[in-house]
């Protein structure tokens, strides 16, 4: 023990400050360390919360399969209100799927469901006509994307400033439209930054239209296909033998036949403006056949959207791509829309495009002269999003599911992690709110 008596008061008095210092050093440094080991576990503590949300979106992906295995039959598009779609638990962990609102509304916060990808122009099989009438694409754009999946170059746009040579082969991605000539970010995303269907707080509404201006990948795809069975009657070829039966079996009036037998059409609207506008035939009477025809023989149709499910923007730029004036256009996609808000039950079969548009309706006249629409699809995107134990280690991934062969397959993923928060400040407060409880 130090014996501070036997040094002069001068020193004593040194030796105390020496000891203090010393003392207030080590407390500083247990201090520090205390203070490392608390912000390690917290690391620590974020990391597996991170895993959790890893695994959450692997669990959430055989969730969709199963979804999709249960309710996508047929061509059917799954309704949000058949399965859960928002916080759906995976022990601490929960996960969202990011979708779209179907009645296009003006809402701050995500809707949660699937997206369909039937209901995109798809990259590959449009032609330029179509994807310049698409919101904010130029006309040099539009023939670029065209360059670009074409077997031959097009010299005047100079790839080699840009270090590349263009593709000349078919589109493997939507983000892949960041490497054609003239491409800019508001080109392809909008407003949209974190591209969750909705202007959050922190993206500008740039034009000040009060409402969420999209880009271009909102509006395009590249895995549609919709198979083509070999045991559906082709009415295009068909013969009295094989009409015959497919009106019995539907419980339709044979008195049709003749008028059916033999007769070429240019697509299944094309054929419904037969059945329904030139014999008489009821829209229900066509909808209880029209899962049972089709109107080639091609084993996959690849062009066809999804007239239940396509937005204003797509629909408009595919009935001016059929020569339809750019107001008449706007109007119908807008009284298509509108018609199925009102008549989500009347949905079944490609007729109700003519009951809502009417008999002598300019854009059914155009869109009869080709296989543009249908009433099906068979690709569906998944946009999940999960968060560990108390909101932690937030994680975004985007499948592309497939069922044209029958099973839920997934053709593509990629993580949108980077973008951001995606669920919305509604979903962050409950986060919030509950961990403080």
């Amino acid at each position: 023990m130090l014996n501070v008596e036997c040094f002069p008061r001068s020193q004593s008095g040194s030796v105390l400050i020496i000891v203090l210092w010393v003392c207030i050093g080590l407390v500083s440094i247990a201090l520090y360390f205390a203070n490392t080991m608390t912000y390690e576990l917290r690391a620590s503590d974020n990391r597996v919360s991170g895993v959790v949300a890893d695994q959450a979106i692997e669990g959430a992906a055989r969730y969709v399969s199963l979804v999709l295995l249960s309710f996508a039959t047929n061509g059917a598009v799954p309704d949000s209100s058949q399965f859960k779609c928002a916080a759906v638990p995976v022990g601490d962990a929960k996960f969202w799927l990011i979708g779209r609102d179907p009645n296009e509304g003006n809402s701050t916060e995500p809707y949660f469901g699937l997206v369909d990808e039937g209901g995109k122009l798809n990259l590959n099989n449009v032609s330029t006509n179509v994807f310049q009438y698409l919101p904010n694409i130029t006309s040099d754009f539009s023939d670029a994307i065209m360059d670009w999946r074409g077997t031959n170059g097009d010299v005047s746009l100079d790839y080699m400033s840009l270090g590349y040579a263009d593709k000349n082969a078919p589109f493997e991605t939507v983000d892949e439209l960041r490497l054609v000539y003239g491409a800019t970010e508001d080109m392809l995303v909008g407003e949209d930054l974190n591209r969750n269907g909705v202007l959050d707080a922190n993206e500008k509404d740039l034009n000040s239209n009060g409402q969420l201006d999209t880009g271009l990948f909102e509006d395009v795809t590249v895995y549609t296909r919709e198979p083509n069975g070999s045991s559906l009657t082709n009415v295009s070829n068909a013969s009295a033998s094989q009409i015959r039966p497919l009106l019995l079996n539907a419980g339709i009036s044979t008195k049709y036949v003749n008028q059916l037998t033999n007769r070429p059409y240019a697509g299944m609207l094309a054929f419904a403006v037969h059945c329904i506008v030139d014999i008489g035939m009821t829209p229900a009477n066509f909808a209880a056949i029209a899962n049972n025809i089709k109107t080639t023989n091609s084993s996959y149709i690849y062009k066809r959207v999804n007239v239940n499910t396509a937005n204003s923007d797509v629909l408009t730029a595919v009935f001016m791509g059929a020569n339809v004036d750019e107001q008449t256009a706007i109007s119908a996609a807008q009284t298509l829309v509108s018609y199925r808000q009102q008549n989500s039950n009347n949905l079944t079969s490609i007729a109700w495009v003519i009951d809502a548009l009417g008999n002598n309706s300019p854009v059914v006249t155009a869109l009869a002269k080709g296989d543009w629409l249908t009433t099906h699809s068979y690709q569906f995107t998944a946009d999940i999003a999960a968060v560990g134990a108390f909101g932690r280690g937030y994680r975004r991934v985007k499948f592309i599911f497939d069922v044209s062969d029958g099973t839920p397959k997934i053709l593509y993923r990629q993580d949108l992690s980077r973008l951001g928060w995606a669920l919305g400040g509604k979903v962050r407060e409950d986060l919030v709110a509950k961990d403080t409880q």
